[in-house]
């Protein structure tokens, strides 16, 4: 039997466990893992870095036009991203990236960038791609959409618990309004808002474990790879 490679598609909003999830489904298939998280994180530190506002389109343009954002494993597998070659990694999960990332993402001429990066690399399948617009804009047909939800309150009880090892000092009250004005920003923008696709199945994983919500994708993947492998 020829096992066929499917497009998985997890969109959800910040904290949800999208990507964690997302890198533990993609291990179990031996599949490529794409987040594009990470690509609008990194296009928004190089903005910051040279100065460029979110409404200054011919900075923006001239920005995509002589940058480029890769995703490339080390020898160790880990995933680091990479800005016309330099490994950003380390940079993109500040704070100031964080709560500036919304804001580039909400430009139509970045999103189109992105989206057209994000489908070369996930045209032949066999990838799980996470976000807040995979389902709905980048892979439409999608063999599997999931929507992941979560509580405001563990979502940021999970950002909580990274800031340590970003080197990252914000309080409780600061990283609920930081969610929550992304969240705001993410479903209220023009292009591609974030939304969950009509038949993405929806999964809250407020009170699951990475593993509990990783299970129960590897089950529905598996289901449809073995309908289509027939």
């Amino acid at each position: 039997m020829d096992e066929r490679k499917i497009i998985i598609a997890i969109d959800g909003p910040a904290g949800s466990g999208k990507s964690t999830t997302a890198r533990c489904v993609a291990q179990h298939f031996k599949y490529v893992y794409i987040d594009t998280g990470a690509m609008y994180r990194a296009i928004t530190f190089a903005a910051l870095r040279f100065n460029i506002y979110p409404d200054n389109h011919e900075k923006i343009n001239e920005l995509l036009e002589t940058t480029s954002i890769s995703l490339k494993r080390n020898e160790t597998g880990e995933q680091r991203t990479f800005v016309n070659e330099e490994d950003v990694t380390p940079h993109i999960r500040s704070k100031e990236v964080s709560e500036n990332v919304s804001y580039f993402s909400s430009v139509s001429r970045i999103r189109e960038a992105m989206v057209e990066i994000q489908r070369k690399l996930g045209q032949k399948g066999g990838i799980v791609m996470d976000g807040r617009d995979i389902g709905t804009v980048v892979f439409p047909n999608a063999d599997l959409k999931i929507f992941l939800v979560a509580s405001l309150e563990q979502r940021a009880k999970r950002r909580i618990a990274e800031l340590p090892a970003q080197s990252i000092v914000m309080s409780f009250d600061e990283v609920v309004e930081n969610i929550r004005q992304r969240d705001l920003l993410d479903s209220s923008r023009d292009h591609s808002p974030l939304m969950k696709a009509s038949d993405a199945i929806e999964i809250d994983t407020s009170y699951l474990t990475i593993e509990e919500q990783t299970e129960k994708i590897i089950v529905l993947a598996e289901n449809i790879i073995r309908r289509k492998s027939l």
